[in-house]
């Protein structure tokens, strides 16, 4: 009877639908091959024992039609194409999975490598099949100047698609794993970059839904295609230790289910083995032996409840010695993925260590399966279950870097920091659990709160004392974030935060900034050299500018005053688009000395303007600038010789001159002749410190036996404050000279 179902749906599909897209020459579909009608067979196996009559029907015909569309394809290792779908499709069926996933499963490459478009797929099994097979196609239409920016966007349009349904991930999990079990006929350039990007971001995507056992077969697979001398003498090693060990594991698994029965508990006990990848990331990471590693035993104990999973860790405590600080409570608080268990280490046999992992059924079956555990039973209530809520939000967190990122690149950097968390568990001064990965500081918890809050942090409280805001986060905290108005993020955050979402926020944040401080600055600057010539910038019509803009090859205003500003286009130029013949010759004849051409500068431009560290300029000194290409406007003093040197470029030079209003600290070099003593550093730093600034780094550099340089970088506000500095170290005994510097 399934015979004759098939060959009815055959008969239809290349009939009617196939023809539709192929007409006349529409291909014949051969006899499969005895190991493909075995596969084939199998498949429909596990498909009838969860799905209905009808589900199972339209799989199939979905079987079909990647058939005939990938007719006379075959694979490197000479099967016909059909099969690598088929047995995709397998692992999804295995798990479960819906007839949706599974018919995306059998058409994922159909779009790619075949002449049939989404919207052909769209017209035989609806819109959302097809939605789900174009999420997982490859982007082969655009060509990319690396592999690495074509593995960027290939996952950015992956992530874009996992935001409109999460089941695309699954497909291509599934879709990557048979890749991996197949990677053998291909050359070995290809199978190690394969094998790289399978283990940097796909086994940790696997393990961020929750699905251990395709992560730990994605790394293993990856290890053996990477390292295959190092995995195979591992793999010997282990079955070499496995004999010994035997009797030893099967001794405590009996005292463990016996202890269990007598306290009436029932239990299913499981000796846990490492996997491969598992063993070689502990050698390397903890720097031990593969005995070391391997005299540790792991058990499971799988029980019907929750409650009794905190029964049989009581009892299990009565049996063998804890280990202090070794327990870890999953259950009460899952982790980001929504992995639950109890997890202890204990001190069994013959003060053998023994890590117990202690869970319900379900947790089994979430652990191993993650996201995907029970998929078809729990889409009806999708939207209440916590391991789906979970997934969703990390996705969203996703969309919200993708479009924050500059570039895929920059958004692929940020996904890896984000798949590599080792949680702790902080709470908001109300009571609410945040977790956070490993090594986050008060800032990751600030911007996981909200984008705001991250923003405006200027301090945090840790259990009620003041802390650095770079001090890392330790599980059982209480974090308080204090805000203000008039904070804002700061490049030097990104030495301590962890999360992807911190980094994302503040990147955006300091871009938005320099932007808003280079149009400022470049508007500023091309109307300075407009009065040089008799012009303003406020006498041009808006058609004019417009005009104007669009001849320099600009889109809009702000981008031609953030081109002037970053040094990439002059201002001279754009005054002549703005300005006759006549007034191109005066300016070539008055500009460069023209006091009506000299910019203010009021210190609060921010990203916009930097400050020469060869003769760090103060207010009142005199100043000039130079346009750079690479760091937009920098201020010199006006008589330093770097800025002499570009004279030959008189089209970069600007007339500088301190506002009257200027704030801000400036940075500065000093430089100390002093005897060489002993003490003498700390007697400078004390100072230092009496006159309130900043010190930024402190050096000694021997000038002979008796006397030493000290260099000091520091922070003021004005050749005034420089001077009271400077008269309070002159103050200390053995001080002979103080210049200022440059700095490093």
């Amino acid at each position: 009877m399934v015979a004759a179902t098939l060959g009815a749906i055959s008969g239809s599909i290349s009939d009617v639908s196939l023809r539709l897209r192929f007409g006349a020459q529409a291909p014949v579909v051969t006899t499969p091959s005895t190991a493909e009608n075995q596969s084939l067979a199998h498949f429909e196996a596990v498909l009838g024992s969860y799905l209905t009559d009808s589900q199972v029907e339209a799989v199939k015909r979905a079987y079909f039609f990647a058939e005939q569309a990938h007719y006379g394809q075959v694979r490197r290792s000479g099967e016909p194409y059909v099969t690598h779908p088929l047995a995709v499709a397998g692992i999804l069926a295995d798990m479960h999975m819906d007839p949706q996933s599974l018919m995306a499963a059998l058409l994922h490459d159909v779009i790619e490598d075949t002449g049939v478009t989404k919207n052909d797929l769209g017209a035989q099994f609806g819109e959302e099949v097809a939605d789900l097979v174009d999420g997982v196609s490859k982007l082969t239409h655009i060509e990319f100047d690396s592999i690495e920016l074509k593995q960027a966007e290939n996952f950015q349009k992956m992530a874009l698609a996992m935001a409109q349904d999460i089941r695309v991930i699954l497909v291509k999990l599934a879709d990557r794993l048979h890749n991996m079990r197949t990677l053998g006929v291909l050359d070995r350039e290809k199978i190690r970059r394969i094998a790289m990007e399978t283990l940097e971001i796909y086994a940790p995507i696997a393990m961020r839904l929750g699905m251990n056992s395709i992560r730990m077969e994605f790394e293993d697979l990856g290890f053996k295609a990477l390292y295959p001398m190092r995995a195979r003498r591992l793999k010997a090693a282990v079955a070499r230790t496995r004999g010994n060990r035997n009797s030893l594991v099967e001794q405590m698994k009996n005292q463990i289910e016996s202890t269990l029965a007598k306290e009436g508990l029932q239990a299913q006990v499981v000796g846990r083995e490492k996997h491969l990848y598992s063993i070689y990331q502990k050698m390397r990471s903890k720097r031990k032996s593969f005995s070391e590693i391997m005299d540790i035993f792991a058990f499971r104990i799988v029980v019907d409840s929750v409650d009794t999973c905190y029964r049989a860790l009581g009892v299990i405590h009565s049996l063998y010695k804890p280990v202090s600080r070794e327990f870890v409570d999953y259950v009460a608080i899952p982790k980001a993925n929504g992995y639950q268990s109890l997890h202890t280490v204990l001190k069994g046999m013959h003060g053998v260590p023994i890590e117990i992992q202690i869970r319900t059924r379900d947790m089994e079956d979430m652990a191993n399966k993650g996201i995907a555990a029970h998929w078809l039973y729990k889409s009806d209530r999708i939207h209440t279950n916590p391991t789906h809520a979970r997934a969703r939000e990390w996705v969203q967190g996703l969309l919200e870097m993708q479009q924050r990122a500059g570039n895929s690149l920059e958004f692929i950097e940020s996904v890896k920091i984000d798949l590599f968390p080792d949680e702790v568990y902080v709470f908001t001064p109300k009571g609410a659990i945040m977790q956070l990965p490993k090594g986050s500081t008060a800032i990751d918890a600030a911007y996981a709160i909200h984008t705001d809050i991250g923003n405006r942090c200027v301090a945090c409280r840790l259990d009620k004392r003041l802390a650095p805001l770079s001090e890392p986060l330790e599980s059982g905290q209480t974090v308080e974030i204090v805000t203000s108005p008039t904070g804002h993020p700061s490049p030097a955050w990104f030495n301590y935060v962890v999360t992807a979402r911190a980094r994302t926020h503040i990147r955006h944040f300091l871009k938005d900034q320099r932007r808003e401080d280079s149009v400022e600055l470049g508007r500023n600057l091309l109307d300075k050299t407009l009065i040089g010539l008799g012009m303003r910038l406020s006498d041009l019509s808006d058609g004019q500018l417009k005009r104007a803009v669009t001849n320099m090859g600009r889109k809009t205003p702000d981008d031609l005053y953030m081109d002037i500003a970053l040094g990439t286009l002059l201002p001279h130029i754009c005054a002549s688009h703005l300005s006759d013949a006549k007034t191109d010759k005066r300016r070539d004849n008055h500009l460069a000395s023209s006091p009506l051409a000299s910019v203010a500068i009021q210190g609060t431009e921010g990203f916009a303007i930097s400050y020469a560290k060869c003769c760090c300029p103060l207010p009142g000194d005199p100043i000039g600038g130079y346009l750079s290409q690479e760091k937009g406007l920098v201020v010199h003093q006006d008589n330093c010789r770097n800025l002499a040197d570009k004279r030959d470029q008189p089209e970069r030079l600007m007339g500088l001159h301190w506002d009257d209003r200027v704030t801000g600290i400036f940075p500065v070099g000093l430089r100390l002749e002093a005897e060489n003593r002993r003490g003498l550093i700390a007697l400078v730093a004390t100072k230092l410190n009496s006159v309130e600034m900043n010190i930024d780094r402190l050096a000694t550099v021997d000038k002979d036996a008796l006397f030493t340089y000290v260099d000091i970088e520091l922070q003021v506000t004005s050749r005034v404050h420089l001077a009271r500095i400077m008269k309070r170290l002159r103050t200390i005994e053995g001080v002979r000279k103080v210049t200022r510097a440059a700095r490093r």
